[in-house]
């Protein structure tokens, strides 16, 4: 058998290379000698995008102690930024730094306004980011982009851009982080950018768009993301973030089914721990709300065993099995550390529905509060929804009936229009609670038959229990009691009707009010809606 020659076999995987053939690249530069700078950048991000972590990070490290060795401090820098940069950007602070330090003593030889001290900046603004300065990262990330400009570098501006997209969005500075993460996708679309910068742009700039609830940009960017990686069919890297993302999308706009089947794929056994992280909560919470509880059990416990915090989807889980206690300390704990502006849009929301069901109105009402802060600093329709169908159910719940049907109507034209059949059949929920306290039973039941119509066509299979008599921790009398107090009736007319004695009513009404943390008829009644006990 003959024996390629270095040369030959260096030629043949730059072929593989340049048609993304990743595996057979990746074989080729791994049975090579003598591969230079070149040959040793494209060997690791074969690596990269095979998943092969581990590797990418040993040819790096190859590269920089081999053109450190032959006194290439250029190509001997950017390998060590690139170990730093990828160090710091998983959350590996102490061995990034080390890595970019060696970085800079090299750096620092070149010229100030070198193409290297952009990728320098953009590295040193992890730092930043860990040490709280939020500002200086930005200013970074600005600067780094301006020298990608200035050298025509495509791959540095869009990754400083992009990143200062993610900075800005995380410092309220939403329309400035949309405008960065528009610029550095337009590199993108235009196949300006090298394979591993593209993946990465892709994943970063669509992470920023679900961070504001951004999802036209988002839906836009995952598509095209769905499109790169299907034409790659040897990638493994970043494949994983964008099932859960199409997933994502899919559940918000009530494809459940089509949902899981795009995250069959996404295990533990993928090199990109966060998605299969996330994979198992997403796979959790629809669980969660098609009923399959001993599922979701399971899937938030993955979740968490990958790294992913698996809130708010467990406390809800722990709601509706009837553990209130629990699920209200889920939510303290949860609100006193979430700081991620997307996740904790969620967390607050969650928090609303769980504060009211235990009957703390005031850390509900501080919820609501907040969501109103984030949405007003976000301005996306999604989290306005958000905020106007939490601060109802709040109306609601302190028995302002007719002060909820403005915001309520207001998420419901969001929710039809995105559309969100889920959001939007809990909307309808809570408008014929509203409606119920006011009197107004005939339009009340219009919106309860077509939320109960919702949730069946949904498969959420708890939700349609509770509108067709789950108990909801009252007992079987309890709940006619409820559903009698709920038409108005008195404690008289209710023992006439159920054949029992005042005083048993008395009782029962009592019981229903402990229940359900309230002290009055109409707070109980708007509470029964709110939790769809009725």
């Amino acid at each position: 058998m003959a024996v390629d020659t270095g040369v030959v076999t260096h030629s043949e995987a730059g072929a593989a290379y340049d048609a993304r053939a990743w595996q057979r690249a990746f074989e080729l530069y791994d049975g090579s000698p003598d591969l230079d700078a070149r040959d040793l950048d494209r060997f690791a991000v074969s690596a990269m995008l095979l998943g092969r972590t581990d590797d990418y990070f040993a040819i790096r490290e190859r590269a920089y102690h081999q053109m450190l060795g032959e006194g290439d401090d250029v190509e001997a820098a950017t390998a060590a930024l690139w170990i730093g940069t990828h160090k710091m950007a998983q959350g590996e602070f102490g061995a990034g730094g080390g890595w970019i330090a060696r970085a800079a003593r090299l750096v620092t030889k070149l010229d100030p306004g070198s193409r290297l001290w952009g990728y320098l900046l953009m590295a040193k603004a992890f730092g930043a980011l860990s040490e709280g300065d939020l500002d200086r990262a930005i200013s970074m990330c600005a600067e780094a982009s301006a020298i990608g400009r200035q050298y025509q570098d495509p791959d540095l501006t869009s990754l400083a851009l992009h990143q200062e997209g993610q900075f800005l969005l995380e410092g309220g500075r939403t329309d400035e982080g949309l405008a960065c993460l528009d610029e550095a996708m337009v590199a993108v679309s235009g196949g300006e950018l090298s394979p591993m910068v593209t993946g990465i742009v892709y994943c970063g700039v669509i992470t920023g768009c679900w961070c504001v609830y951004e999802l036209r940009r988002a839906q836009e960017w995952t598509t095209a993301m769905t499109a790169w990686c299907d034409a790659q069919p040897d990638l493994v890297n970043f494949t994983g973030e964008c099932k859960v993302r199409r997933a994502e999308l899919k559940q918000l706009q009530g494809a459940w089914s089509a949902a899981l089947e795009e995250l069959a794929g996404v295990t533990s056994a993928d090199v990109d721990s966060w998605a299969a992280g996330c994979a198992a909560y997403v796979r959790g919470d629809l669980d969660r709300l098609q009923g399959a509880f001993d599922a979701a059990e399971e899937g938030f416990a993955e979740a968490a065993g990958l790294g992913y915090e698996p809130q708010p989807g467990l406390a809800l889980l722990r709601l509706a099995r009837g553990s209130s206690q629990a699920a209200a300390a889920m939510m303290y704990r949860s609100l006193a550390e979430t700081t991620d502006v997307g996740k904790r849009i969620e967390v607050l929301f969650a928090a609303t529905e769980i504060m009211l069901a235990v009957g703390e109105k005031e850390e509900a009402a501080k919820a609501v509060v907040e969501l109103a802060t984030l949405s007003a600093r976000n301005r996306s329709p999604i989290v306005t929804a958000l905020h106007q169908q939490a601060l109802a159910a709040l109306q609601i719940a302190e028995d302002s009936p007719e002060a909820a049907l403005a915001p309520l109507r207001s998420a419901l034209a969001t929710w039809v229009l995105i559309p969100a059949p889920y959001q939007e059949a809990r909307t309808r929920v809570l408008l014929a609670a509203a409606c119920r306290a006011l009197g107004d039973r005939e339009s009340g039941d219009r919106e309860l038959d077509r939320a109960k119509t919702m949730f069946v066509d949904l498969g959420a299979t708890p939700d349609v229990t509770r509108l067709i008599g789950g108990v909801g921790g009252l007992s079987p009398r309890e709940l006619e009691v409820l559903r009698l107090v709920a038409t108005g009736a008195t404690n008289k007319d209710i023992a006439a009707q159920l054949v029992l004695s005042e005083r048993t009513v008395d009782r029962h009404v009592s019981n229903i009010f402990a229940k359900l943390g309230v002290s009055t008829r109409a707070a109980a009644t708007a509470r029964a809606f709110d939790r769809q006990l009725i």
